[in-house]
């Protein structure tokens, strides 16, 4: 077995489930989370997603023991770790700065908390290879941060976390200032951690989690609107759903069947994505204008009441949850190591 290969091997079998519940924390009167309850699986590879400032980061330290919340607890392997100090929580944290030790060589920057940890030099040693040959840096290990490009920077301080063994490994914003190429790279080898990926993202805004789910299942079925308009293209038509709960009135004009099954209440929104929509080809004939014209009016009706699965009507939360309250029910997630 290589080196490589018992790196991940051994960053498998170490990795622990995550739990916060409850979290709240402020900087003074700024509510930066809001009643966040996440559960995490071990081994599991999870994305937070939102604008800046939605308190992505901010959730990153709490875990990583950089922040400290007002109410709520972290559990890491079931254990509550929300009082210990950094350096006693068995999690690595890949930063955005990097935070490298500018006199210090790659392999010293590699080695730093290994030797923290009071280990045998040769283990020291055959861990920063092994770390160092994961990021394709070994050649490199004897120059300093200076020396290096912001990509290989990068890559040195994704090497210094993964080195420790982690139980949970957080990256934020691991490969921003990375080339196309050798984003993919560094992208595969995290993959490689995972013996089976189950890619889950956690949307955010404004300190709450808007919702979690698989891509497609955010993509397909949005909670809100923020998330419809957050993930790719949505197009949102406005009306009025009516009380006879069989229509559709869209504002301006036209009338859509509601889709089978689907529960819509009053205030309701319709949502689709540009790529179900469809010009029907007996309409090719026409002019451009009334072709457009039947496209916006007439037909997407019947075409996209044929494909329900792809139409959603979001008719409970027309804005961005407030609060984790205001939610959709399902609430998992995480950011670390694999199974």
């Amino acid at each position: 077995m290589s080196t490589t290969s018992e790196l991940r091997a051994e960053i498998r079998q170490r990795a622990a489930g995550i739990d916060v519940v409850g979290v709240n924390l402020s900087y003074g009167a700024t509510h930066v989370l809001k009643d966040v309850n996440l559960r995490i699986d071990p081994g599991e590879f999870f994305a937070f997603l939102g604008p800046s400032g939605c308190g992505k980061t901010t959730l990153l330290r709490l875990i990583a023991g950089f922040n400290i919340a007002q109410t709520g607890r972290v559990m890491v392997g079931g254990m509550d770790i929300s009082s210990l100090p950094p350096w006693k929580r068995d999690v690595g944290m890949v930063f955005q700065s990097y935070a490298l030790w500018p006199h210090m060589s790659v392999a010293k920057n590699v080695a730093f908390g290994l030797e923290e940890r009071k280990l045998p030099k040769d283990e020291i040693e055959m861990r920063v290879d092994q770390a160092l040959d994961l990021v394709n840096l070994k050649h490199l290990k004897d120059r300093k941060p200076s020396q290096l490009s912001g990509g290989q920077q990068q890559r040195v301080a994704l090497a210094r976390t993964i080195a420790v063994r982690p139980k949970v490994l957080l990256l934020d914003e691991p490969l921003s200032n990375l080339d196309a190429k050798m984003r993919v790279q560094v992208r595969r080898e995290l993959r490689d951690l995972q013996q089976e990926l189950c890619d889950r993202i956690a949307v955010m805004s404004d300190g709450v989690v808007q919702q979690v789910g698989t891509p497609m299942a955010l993509y397909d079925r949005p909670a809100n609107l923020f998330v419809a308009n957050f993930l790719g293209t949505a197009n949102i038509l406005d009306g009025m759903a009516e009380p006879a709960g069989a229509e559709f009135a869209i504002a301006g004009g036209g009338r859509l069947p509601f889709p089978p099954k689907e529960n819509v209440q009053p205030g309701a929104k319709l949502v689709f994505r540009p790529q179900n929509a469809r010009v029907p080809c007996a309409m090719a004939w026409r002019s451009v204008r009334t072709r457009c014209w039947s496209m916006c009016r007439i037909r997407p009706a019947m075409h996209l009441c044929r494909r329900v699965h792809r139409l959603r009507w979001i008719s409970t939360i027309p804005a961005p949850c407030s609060s984790r309250r205001d939610c959709a029910s399902e609430t998992r997630s995480s950011a670390h190591p694999g199974r």
